[in-house]
């Protein structure tokens, strides 16, 4: 180097603080797995210690804001699976790891394999609501799917007994726990599903690690859960515990007992609500009837003998007949004036009246002879008068002029 050119000269604090970026840059958060040794767990609520392998370790640091989601605990020679950054102490130069999650190495990888057949199972539909099956409200019988000792058992037994005693169990004895587990769990479920003896099934166990559980994160579970014609409900460990066959199943419960208390209806709350509507359908009767009653009554007092009607008819029926006599006498008067009327007209005009004078009328052969021309020597005529009739027969005509 010449005396010309320009020495970079870094303090150890900037070449640390150098190293450090360079490293957080060039390295992603990753996960690695290894055993813990060299384990501290001051009073200030952070964890360090040395992540190793058969021939190299590194330096771990996992602060309190992040160990607190811990659900295990740390000891020297346990087998863990880390997430973190890579990075420096850079008071010391150290090169570590600032960790921010961990989890249990045979833990971690089950883990991975839940999220992956979770994802497979999910993009195949078996989680979709419309193939959820709906619960019956009233089964006639409820399955049980779980181990025969456990106690996961006595608690949906407890549940249902509570509940409602009258409705029978069908207990399915299987392992929940083991490597066999899987499969007794599947031959259960079709075992249920070919005898077709309950209206619901219960597929439940008691709390545990992943390992414990991990029976019902089995393809083959998922899929006889999925193919079950009878509605299935989960109660697979604690709240916080989460399976596959939580996800495919028709209802998930968080405990077997919160399990058995969907499965069945409450008796007691069935009977106050029956209570309820009892009072309600019998107050609501008991007003009808009276609301009838009282309108049977009206009527009644409405209602008159019917002799009472009849002699109200027969008194009508004489008031009729007499207003009618009044009325044909009435008429009959009026006929009469006005007859007495024409017939006086008519007398003025009356041949007879003309008759009465001295007049008389000649008919011959019924027709009225209004001139001498109209008969001939020897016709036989007709003389009318008031009080007679004279038959003549014509000698002589004798003609009248107007002078004479």
């Amino acid at each position: 180097m010449s005396n010309s050119e320009e020495k970079k000269v870094y303090t150890v604090s900037q070449l640390n603080g150098a190293v450090r970026l360079a490293l957080e840059e060039t390295f992603a958060p990753l996960w690695i797995s290894g055993e813990i040794s060299n384990l501290a767990t001051p009073s200030s609520g952070h964890i360090y210690f040395s992540l190793k392998d058969e021939t190299a370790q590194i330096r771990c640091a996992m602060f309190r804001t992040n160990n607190q989601k811990l659900k295990f605990p740390l000891k020297n020679g346990l087998h863990v699976l880390v997430y973190g950054q890579i990075s420096v102490y850079e008071a010391r130069g150290d090169y570590q790891l600032i960790v921010s999650l961990m989890e249990e190495a045979g833990a971690g990888l089950l883990h991975q394999k839940f999220l992956a057949l979770k994802a497979k199972l999910d993009a195949e539909g078996l989680f979709k609501e419309e193939h959820k099956k709906l619960l019956p409200k009233f089964p006639n019988c409820v399955g049980i799917i779980t181990s025969s000792t456990g106690a996961a058992l006595k608690d949906i037994l407890n549940v249902l007994n509570r509940r409602c005693p009258s409705i029978p169990v069908i207990i399915y004895p299987t392992a929940v726990q083991g490597e066999n587990a899987a499969k007794q769990i599947v031959s259960a479920i079709i075992l249920a599903n070919s005898r077709q003896e309950c209206a619901i099934l219960i597929l439940a166990r008691g709390g545990g690690s992943i390992e414990d559980l991990w029976s019902f994160n089995e393809e083959i579970v998922a899929r006889a859960i999925f193919s079950s014609s009878i509605p299935i409900v989960t109660g697979i460990g604690h709240e916080i515990d989460f399976t596959i066959a939580d996800f495919v199943a028709d209802k998930r419960a968080p405990t077997p007992s919160a399990a058995a208390e969907l499965a069945v209806p409450d008796s007691h709350e069935l009977c106050s609500t029956l209570s309820h509507f009892f009072n309600r359908l019998r107050n609501l009767t008991t007003s009808k009837l009276e609301h009838a009653k009282s309108r049977l009554n009206a009527l009644k007092n409405q209602l008159k003998h019917p002799s009472a009607i009849l002699k109200q008819q027969i008194q009508k029926l004489d008031e009729t007949e007499k207003k009618l006599r009044l009325l044909i006498n009435y008429q009959l008067q009026q006929c009469q004036e006005k007859l007495t009327t024409m017939s006086r007209a008519l007398s003025i005009i009356s041949p007879l009246a003309t008759l009465s004078r001295g007049f008389a009328i000649v008919t011959k052969e019924s027709k009225i002879v209004r001139s001498i021309n109209d008969v001939k020597t020897g016709d036989v005529i007709n003389s009318r008068f008031q009080d007679g009739e004279i038959k003549s027969v014509v000698k002589e005509q004798l003609i009248m002029n107007d002078e004479q």
